[in-house]
């Protein structure tokens, strides 16, 4: 017969734990600290997503009424909230940090590709906000009156995995991230134009070789140069070769671009700048439009895990409450890959967290989630006291 621990601790097993105690070690997360561990604190954060529990109490209750399965999850008892709540604030964030870009190497390997004909890297840049009350966490700044935590993210098109991500004051300007990014050389990088930057257009055009696709201010100045051949058939309504001619914009980026002009589904009339010379317009349309699927990702994170509102008050919790979010999203990305069912992804998580504690093979109920179980199980029937 074989034996199975719980889902849930199937899926910590891809979490090495050589591998987690060495980012333990590297980040100093277990100094001068006794009795609870960082892998407890890991599995009952990891729990709070996977399960959806809304407050420390959740998490603690709901780890302690498995009592008698949690030595499959690598710890004896559940912690206490005070504990756990001492832990978040505490222990560095950095930690999960490490755990999630460890998780995303090997996660990589296994992501199908995007899809477009060509073989360069393609990704889209955004951000998300998450207003939380200002007079709480007062460390997080926005506006004088609201408090927001901004979410900064770079999704790779090949199976959508989010490769970088910033978590910074909602106060912080997309750009100034952008800026810090170091990307592959041909990669192509698509954003909305709240990312405009002609200075680092220029600098990415003449020396990294890195090509972006993204919407033109509305009140863009500039000059025409050559009209370019437009295709009978499909949504491209015009494809240029200008200049800028604004003081500011022709002085940073003193270099030709191409504007193309799209319709879209709705109807409406958008217009893209690209330093991609060579891609059909129709292509830099298609690229633009696949850069829907990072709201999307923003979308699914939000609606499936425990992101919204927070445990803990301090930056430090904050943190990593968000960053054991993104690896959960890791984790249910790669289930998705191997499994051959066919997940939605909201389908998945709604589904593992009615079966988190149950014992089954994790990647036979992947594939057939409603297959009954081959050994048959003993029910006994409830005693309701009724006379």
């Amino acid at each position: 017969m074989k034996t199975y621990s719980s889902i849930f601790g199937q899926i910590l097993q891809i979490f090495p734990k050589t591998e987690f105690y060495q980012a333990v070690k590297e980040t100093g997360a277990e100094k001068n600290t006794k009795g609870f561990s960082s892998w407890g604190q890991f599995v009952a954060m990891l729990f709070c997503q996977m399960g959806k529990a809304q407050s420390l109490r959740e998490i603690c209750g709901g780890l302690a009424s498995s009592l008698g399965k949690l030595i499959h999850l690598g710890i004896t008892e559940a912690p206490a909230r005070s504990t756990l709540a001492y832990a978040n604030e505490h222990r560095p964030w950095q930690l999960y940090e490490k755990i999630f870009y460890k998780l995303l190497g090997r996660i990589q390997t296994v992501a199908p590709g995007h899809g477009f004909r060509f073989k360069a890297k393609l990704y889209s840049m955004d951000a998300t906000l998450m207003e939380v009350c200002a007079s709480i966490y007062g460390w997080a700044k926005y506006v004088q009156t609201k408090g927001a935590v901004k979410l900064h993210m770079l999704l790779d098109h090949d199976g959508y995995l989010p490769v970088f991500a910033r978590i910074t004051e909602g106060c912080v300007h997309e750009v100034n991230i952008l800026r810090t990014l170091t990307l592959p050389k041909g990669s192509v990088v698509v954003m909305d134009r709240g990312y405009v930057d002609y200075e680092l257009f220029f600098k990415w055009t003449m020396v990294d070789e890195i090509y972006f696709v993204m919407r033109l201010k509305i009140n863009a100045a500039y000059k025409v140069i050559e009209k370019l051949t437009v295709p009978g058939s499909g949504n491209v309504v015009r494809d240029e070769i200008i200049m800028f001619s604004g003081y500011s914009s022709l002085n940073k980026c003193p270099i030709p671009l191409r504007r193309v002009e799209v319709v879209d589904d709705e109807g409406e009339i958008i217009v893209l700048i690209t330093n991609h010379m060579e891609f059909a317009a129709s292509t830099i349309s298609k690229i633009y439009k696949d850069r829907w699927q990072i709201e999307t990702f923003f979308k699914t994170i939000k609606q499936n895990l425990h992101i919204k509102t927070f445990v803990g008050t301090s930056a430090n919790a904050v943190m990593t409450q968000i960053w054991t979010a993104l690896i959960a999203i890791l984790v249910l990305k790669y289930l998705k890959f191997r499994s051959t069912f066919g997940w939605s992804m909201s389908n998945l998580v709604a589904m593992l967290r009615y079966n988190l504690i149950v014992y089954r093979d994790l990647w036979e109920w992947l594939n057939n989630p409603y297959q009954e179980l081959k050994e048959p199980m003993i029910w006994k029937q409830l005693d309701l006291g009724i006379v």
